[in-house]
């Protein structure tokens, strides 16, 4: 499966943003697809995760401000972020893995990655 990561930009604190992972050569309801993030001078780290059963799960720093969703018809994963803190600024990176739901926020299971696409939140 291929992976296309879209919707990037530079919002001000507070803003929403919504990324897309768009899929081809693969469904994504035959995997679970992570959202990662890496910012300057830190190691990757998970943001949430959609499994291919509809379980959703999130990193603790975006819970309730971030929300992870499938559309099946788009064989689209998207991530809506609202009230963005500058500390969200990173690439972000989408991913897709069928390691056991226990392990999706370990990115070493992802088999499938799609390019970055860089989120800034300044004022």
């Amino acid at each position: 499966v291929q992976l296309q990561a879209s919707g990037g930009g530079l919002v001000h604190p507070g803003n929403s943003l919504t990324l897309a992972c768009a899929a081809s050569g693969g469904s994504v309801r035959s995997y679970t697809i992570g959202w990662f993030r890496q910012a300057p001078g830190k190691e990757r780290e998970f943001v949430a995760a959609f499994g291919w059963s509809g379980n959703t799960k999130y990193t603790d720093p975006v819970k309730g401000r971030f929300t992870i969703s499938r559309d099946n018809a788009k064989n689209t994963v998207s991530l809506q972020m609202n009230s963005l803190e500058p500390e969200d600024t990173a690439v972000y990176y989408c991913a897709a893995t069928r390691v056991v739901w226990g392990r999706v926020s370990e990115d070493v299971h992802y088999l499938y990655w799609g390019q970055g696409t860089q989120v800034t939140v300044s004022s």
